[in-house]
């Protein structure tokens, strides 16, 4: 009979920083991972997610009303590789095409820098745009640490006085927001259920899939600041319940049959540990945090549990047992497991 009696729980007691690092696209431009696997949701430890992008500031462009072909650039924020950028406003010029009537796009960017810098797209044959990147008459790829703030689309040689409508700035198309797409973190990953190898530890999964834009072509990038759970065992343990999804069936009688429908949610994790005085024990003076449990079904194997979630703790203190807690975890998402 299979049982866990050699089993071991540990529990996250301090957490290691990693500073902001560049996350990798996992190769469909929406599902991005760091270095460590697994990332505290401790208080004062979660994740810092910077995409590279604007933070402050919408439809900063505006022609000069004064100057040929020079664009005015209010005052904004950006992160680029995960630091802030103050661009204080000033003005910038393009530089037209000696080639009569044909298309040229400038981009506006906010380089690595916080500097305010325009990279010229090709050239088209006639006066037609196109929408792709890299292509003549369309938009250029920019570089990779670069947050593009615009476009000027220009299709006269003449040097002349910019106008509102040749100033596109529409988010997601002409100018780069660092919060959209919006995207949702999973600080411990999918485990042996992720439905992408990239899902299986933690990671960071867009809204929708990132535009390749940058110069590879590549999708902009995304820089992380999280903390690692540093795992110490905990002795006495017993009965560890892991966060499931749990189901149930309701149904509506109509005339001549039964419809049933089928709900979900999810459970709350458990498991319960003897204490010394149950009030100095390191681990009592987590609750109400939200931390990482770590359960091996067996010590002497790699596979485990992780759930993250909020400790509660339901204490007793018997007069003639040893004092111990029932311990509860309250997730945002069902345990994941691992096989090492």
């Amino acid at each position: 009979m299979a049982n866990s009696e050699n089993a071991k729980i540990q529990f996250e007691a301090g957490q290691v920083l990693t500073t902001y690092e560049a996350m990798t696209d996992s190769g469909d431009h929406q599902v991005f991972t760091a270095t460590e696997n697994v990332w505290s949701g401790k208080s004062g430890y979660t994740p810092s997610i910077r995409p590279n992008g604007m933070v402050t500031g919408r439809n900063v462009l505006s022609a000069s009303a004064s100057t040929n072909d020079t664009v005015v650039i209010a005052a904004f924020t950006a992160y680029s590789k995960g630091v802030l950028k103050t661009v204080n406003a000033t003005t910038q010029a393009i530089t037209r095409t000696a080639t009569v009537d044909v298309a040229q796009i400038h981009s506006i960017t906010m380089a690595s820098d916080g500097s305010i810098a325009v990279v010229e797209g090709l050239v088209s044959a006639d006066t037609s745009f196109s929408e792709t990147r890299g292509a003549a008459g369309g938009p250029p790829l920019i570089p990779v640490n670069d947050v593009e703030v615009g476009q000027i689309r220009v299709t006269d040689e003449a040097a002349a006085l910019l106008t509102s409508s040749e100033i596109f700035q529409l988010v997601g198309t002409h100018t780069e927001r660092y919060d959209y797409p919006g995207w949702t973190e999973n600080n411990i990953g999918d485990g042996l259920t992720a439905s992408e190898s990239a899902k299986t530890n933690a990671y960071v999964e867009f809204d929708s899939v990132l535009p390749l834009i940058h110069t590879g072509p590549v999708a902009k990038a995304a820089f992380a600041q999280y903390y690692a759970p540093s795992f110490v065992d905990m002795s006495k343990t017993m009965d560890f319940v892991p966060v499931e999804n749990s189901h149930s069936v309701s149904s509506t009688q109509v005339y001549g049959k039964t419809i049933g429908s089928r709900s979900s949610s999810i459970g709350q994790g458990s498991f319960t540990a003897m204490l010394n005085d149950g009030v100095t024990d390191a681990f009592v003076g987590l609750k109400d945090e939200i931390i990482t449990i770590k359960f091996f079904p067996d010590k002497n194997k790699t596979p485990y549990v992780l759930t993250q979630g909020k400790l509660g703790l339901g204490r007793t203190f018997p007069v003639s047992d040893q004092n111990q807690v029932a311990v509860t975890v309250s997730a945002d998402n069902i345990s994941a497991e691992f096989t090492s």
